[in-house]
């Protein structure tokens, strides 16, 4: 009777964590109580509960690869199935699976896409778990041998199935703005504080196919595949059909962010396996 399961009624976050470290922690909560807030479910936990419940579950896992963090929330359980609901225990479901090496070198020949029509809802700022659509855009793209099917609504490039999505045209970089035809993705964020900070020029603009299809780079980002190059989309090469210079100077800025955090939450993540031991 868990409405998470029978509707879709719930919301969900994916956190990344490296050598135990969870990047981008209070961007992800805030996210999260957002999600929370626009579909009417009370937090069931303090940060500080999420932290530890997140620790926890990373100080089960011996082996030090980076992992992710899949973090849901739904309404809860009801006495029956019907579409309202009354004041519901919100369920709480946490899992860890390993993340893939981002190797820099076996990058650079790029990704491949396709783009398909935007036919999702008009609120896809709420991280919400009823992702039938975006699994089947993800499911076109794997059958076609790519890594993500790039979405367009009325002509606009919007975002990836599971990603967002940034074009470079004359050393411009360019993303969608945010709003509720995307979903504010934290490592978006990231790229466009790395990009200020090598001083390169970056606007949260919208533009159509036609500009995606004719960049010099493109990328895609997200918490899980960081930030993949695309140098062929519907068969056709994106410009040199290799990983671009500004996507090299972004990556880069990326990893170093990333190395910066790295001993952040080391000291928590011991100190909660020494009250679990004990």
């Amino acid at each position: 009777m868990d409405r998470g399961f029978l509707f879709g009624d719930g919301v969900y976050e994916v956190f990344p964590t490296y050598n135990n470290n969870i990047f981008g922690l209070d961007a992800h909560l805030n996210r999260l109580q957002e999600g929370l807030d626009a579909i009417k479910i009370k937090n069931p936990h303090s940060k500080n509960e999420w932290i530890n419940l997140i620790e926890k579950i990373l100080s089960f896992n011996s082996v030090s690869a980076d992992q992710a963090i899949y973090l849901q929330v739904s309404r809860g359980c009801d006495q029956n199935r019907k579409h309202t609901h009354g004041d519901l225990k919100p369920t709480v479901y946490i899992q860890a699976s390993t993340m893939p090496l981002r190797i820099k070198e076996e990058l650079l020949k790029g990704k491949t896409a396709i783009s398909r029509d935007d036919i999702r809802w008009s609120q896809c700022n709420t991280k919400a778990t009823s992702l039938l659509a975006n699994t089947m855009y993800a499911q076109e793209a794997k059958v076609e041998n790519a890594e993500e099917a790039i979405l367009c609504k009325d002509g606009i490039v919007t975002e990836g199935a599971s990603s967002n999505v940034f074009i470079v045209k004359n050393n411009l970089i360019s993303t969608h703005p945010k709003g509720p035809k995307i979903l504010p993705g934290i490592t978006r964020d990231a790229v466009i504080s790395c990009a200020k900070r090598l001083n390169l020029e970056v606007q949260e603009i919208t533009f159509d196919k036609d500009a995606l299809m004719n960049a010099d780079e493109v990328w895609i980002t997200s918490s899980t595949r960081e930030i993949l190059p695309i140098t062929l989309i519907d068969n056709k090469k994106i410009g040199t059909g290799n990983a671009g210079p500004l996507w090299s100077l972004i990556y880069d800025s990326f990893q170093d962010s990333k190395n910066a955090k790295r001993s952040v939450s080391g000291r928590r993540l011991k100190k909660i396996e020494s009250i679990i031991q004990n």
